[in-house]
């Protein structure tokens, strides 16, 4: 007989009830008496468990013994309607297969509660917790979300390279990739390391942003989004950076920084409502055991507009709110997590888009305003987050890209690639940099992105 999955026997209940069907999962629970056992069992298709009825007169304790949780099986039985409470259908079962068991004395998810900093030590295991599936099927359905909404849209998915040479963002914190000895680092007679001989033959690392090819993407194919893996080696050990996360960065020819606002907010409320009303099970899970308030807040972001702020104002309402914040706050510094929120969470009560920062504190790529002082930079503000989204508008002119260049020493020789766009054809064109963990995060209520991400990458942890 065919497997038909558990969410799809309650997906089509009225029209499978009554009929033989075929159940493969994992054992949640097993209780029962002399006459009756139960089984719940989850094949991590849904949140929901499928009840599995054994009537004794058919089978044998011996048979059933070794249905202890985390055992997988097989079931045939006849899906009928459940008069128990908590579940709407259950399966008789006819026949049983047991296919792995797991040792109640070493296997770990035992039915009771465990702690998430348990859990982020048996990453291997938690995928089968209620909590660790929901997200990984929330972050499965927005990944969806995200390729369909640009391509729906004439977008073309751009692949950038992983290992690289250049440093997208100016701010070293970058991952070193060779094949060199490190027990024995060739030299050159001046004593620095001879890179001649490595794989590349030049300093290479891993990529902390695929905007700069993306760029490159943009101005030939017009609208193109990249979503992969980048890597930061800063030592943070915050709940909201991650060594190793995935990206995603559109870029655009043609649009300025108002219409690049415009695609991020869409884009973002795309996704969550697709999350709403593709994952709502899971959400609910999610809101009833970790934010009572998550579904609020979902829904509340999709509806509502996003305000749009310069920092320059941003800066005022802040300076004149009373608020003591740790981090005092002044025109010119970058702004924390603690001043974005509270432009969100206090200040407007919806999400905020900042844009027009001091040049001083954004990438050299961004356009200058006529100011001189600040840049068509954009930051998306969210409750619970912080900072989503960070983008702008690309400088388009040669001369002014330059300028800043110089202005910031910043190694360019490696760059001829990159600045050729702006020798050759240029263009206004505006992008931005989605990190999905956040993105992920915000959807599912959790509190800390290593519980985001099914094998978090972070400071002395590389596990798995």
């Amino acid at each position: 007989m065919k497997r038909t999955k558990i969410a799809d026997l309650f997906a089509d209940a009225s029209a499978l009830i009554g009929q033989e069907v075929c159940v493969k999962g994992w054992v949640r629970t097993h209780r029962g008496n002399k006459y009756v056992q139960f089984v719940a069992l989850n094949d991590g298709s849904t949140i929901k468990n499928i009840q599995i009825v054994f009537d004794m007169n058919a089978f044998t304790d011996e048979q059933l013994k070794p249905l202890t949780t985390g055992a997988a099986c097989h079931v045939d039985g006849l899906l009928v309607e459940s008069q128990g409470k908590g579940q709407t259908i259950e399966i008789q079962a006819k026949a049983l297969e047991i296919y792995g068991t797991a040792d109640p004395e070493a296997y770990p998810l035992q039915k009771k509660g465990h702690s998430l900093e348990f859990l982020r030590e048996i990453a291997h295991l938690r995928p089968r917790t209620n909590t660790f599936s929901a997200v990984l099927r929330v972050r499965s359905a927005l990944a969806f979300a995200i390729h369909s909404y640009f391509q729906q849209r004439g977008f073309y998915y751009l692949n950038t390279p992983l290992i690289t040479a250049s440093d997208c963002e100016g701010a070293g914190a970058m991952f070193q990739v060779t094949t060199m000895d490190l027990n024995n680092i060739p030299r050159t007679e001046e004593g620095a390391v001879d890179y001649s001989t490595d794989f590349f033959g030049k300093p290479t690392a891993l990529t902390v942003s695929g905007q700069l090819e993306g760029e490159l993407g943009a101005t030939a194919l017009g609208a193109i989004y990249t979503f992969g893996p980048t890597f930061r080696a800063e030592n943070s050990n915050t709940p909201r950076h991650l060594a190793e996360f995935w990206m995603i960065e559109p870029e655009v020819a043609f649009i300025d920084i108002n219409e690049n606002m415009d695609l991020a907010e869409d884009f973002l409320k795309h996704c969550i409502r697709y999350a709403l009303d593709n994952c709502r099970d899971d959400i609910e899970f999610l809101s009833e055991h970790y934010d009572k308030n998550l579904i609020g807040r979902l829904e509340s972001v999709v509806n509502e507009e996003f305000v749009r702020l310069t920092y320059t104002e941003g800066i005022r309402i802040l300076e004149e709110s009373g608020h003591k914040f740790e981090f005092p706050v002044r025109w010119g510094v970058d702004l924390q997590s603690e001043h974005e929120r509270f432009l969100v969470e206090k200040h407007f009560k919806r999400p905020v888009i900042l844009t027009g920062y001091p040049k001083e504190i954004k990438a050299f790529y961004m356009k200058l305003n006529d100011d001189g002082k600040t840049v068509r930079a954009m930051d998306v503000l969210f409750p619970a987050i912080g900072e989503i989204i960070g983008g702008s508008e690309r400088e388009e002119s040669y001369e002014k890209l330059m300028g800043r260049i110089e202005e910031l020493d910043i190694p360019m020789k490696d760059m001829w690639w990159y600045l050729d766009t702006r020798r050759f054809g240029t263009v206004p064109h505006s992008g931005f940099g989605l990190g999905f963990e956040r993105l992920v995060l915000f959807v599912t209520g959790m509190t800390n992105i290593r519980d985001v991400i099914p094998f978090p990458r972070t400071p002395k942890s590389a596990e798995f």
